[in-house]
């Protein structure tokens, strides 16, 4: 069971296993944009503009969704969605192949692919029915929702890492060059990004783009650092004996599980399962390839031949 309570967030409800929460901080974010719509709008022009934000917070959660759903497509975790100012985050933990990975990631902008012509199918059929005239506040409003959507496209497909585009070139590496640097390449270069976000912000003095900015440092720092703890994992030498029931990878030698209760780390196939400082024992242990959890006695595949009789 996965809670629906989130520090700092609302919960607003639950789909497919997928708890949607709403960050506080879209609120105050709503009171700027609110008071500079893309639309024109005549007459009560405030009401139109919590139309349009409304329209923004539905673009953001189905491209959120369909991360989530295609996670899940593939046998990955996904239980959490965030809006937020900066979009909005869905936790998703796909399973680690590339293939997996790149459609879980895929599938938000091809969310907003899809909605691209249905919603200049809308405007243009509300220009040859007149409405452009008869009704303009609606025409405009579905205007600047065509024009949020096409921007959320183009902005997550910049190959600037996390953002989708640079995951999805992190991805396509992978086919290619392994999980572990794959990642390393994608990181160095969203640490290029940030110099022309940076750059960007500057130049516009543009707030958003600053925080934009912060947030991709922060992730492309996380990144560096998770590309190299991989790298030191896939240069150890692997375990005879063990592959993992779901992606069939060998497990490696080295103490790379931690304790739950005392945060020891410890080998887990060395000793059972079973942590060497407290004695807390684990029903599971997770492969550090795909991220399946199976029990250990799961893992075995071939005994180890036993010890030479030393009496001989």
């Amino acid at each position: 069971m996965f809670s629906v309570r989130k520090p700092g967030s609302f919960h607003l409800f639950t789909f497919r296993g997928i708890d949607v929460f709403l960050h506080w901080s879209w609120f105050v974010a709503a009171v700027f944009l609110v008071r500079s719509p893309i639309g024109h709008y005549q007459g009560d022009a405030w009401l139109w503009s919590v139309m349009e934000y409304v329209g923004l917070f539905g673009l953001v959660m189905l491209h959120e969704f369909g991360h989530a759903l295609a996670c899940q497509q593939v046998g990955g975790e996904a239980h959490e969605i965030v809006l937020w100012p900066l979009g909005g985050i869905a936790f998703v933990s796909p399973p680690q192949r590339p293939g997996a990975t790149l459609w879980s990631i895929a599938a938000g902008p091809l969310v907003n692919v899809i909605l691209a012509p249905m919603l200049w199918g809308l405007v243009v059929g509300m220009k040859f029915l007149g409405w452009n005239i008869e009704l303009p506040n609606l025409y405009a409003m579905a205007q600047a929702i065509l024009i949020i959507d096409i921007g959320l496209l183009v902005f997550n497909l910049v190959p600037i890492y996390p953002l989708d585009g640079g995951q999805i070139l992190r991805s396509l590496l992978w086919f290619a060059m392994g999980r572990a640097r794959s990642l390393l390449v994608a990181s160095i270069i969203g640490f290029l990004g940030v110099g022309v976000l940076l750059l960007w912000a500057w130049l516009d003095s543009s707030i958003w783009l600053g925080l934009i900015a912060g947030f991709v440092l922060l992730n492309c720092w996380n990144g560096l650092r998770q590309a190299l703890a991989m790298a030191r994992v896939d240069s150890t030498p692997l375990r005879f004996g063990y592959a993992c029931p779901s992606c069939g990878a060998a497990p490696r030698q080295g103490k790379f599980w931690a304790c739950g209760h005392c945060r020891t780390a410890f080998d887990t196939f060395e000793t059972s399962a079973r942590c060497p400082s407290c004695g807390a024992a684990f029903d599971v242990t997770r492969c550090l390839s795909c991220g399946a959890l199976h029990p250990l006695s799961d893992w075995v595949t071939v005994r180890p031949p036993p010890p030479p009789d030393s009496a001989r």
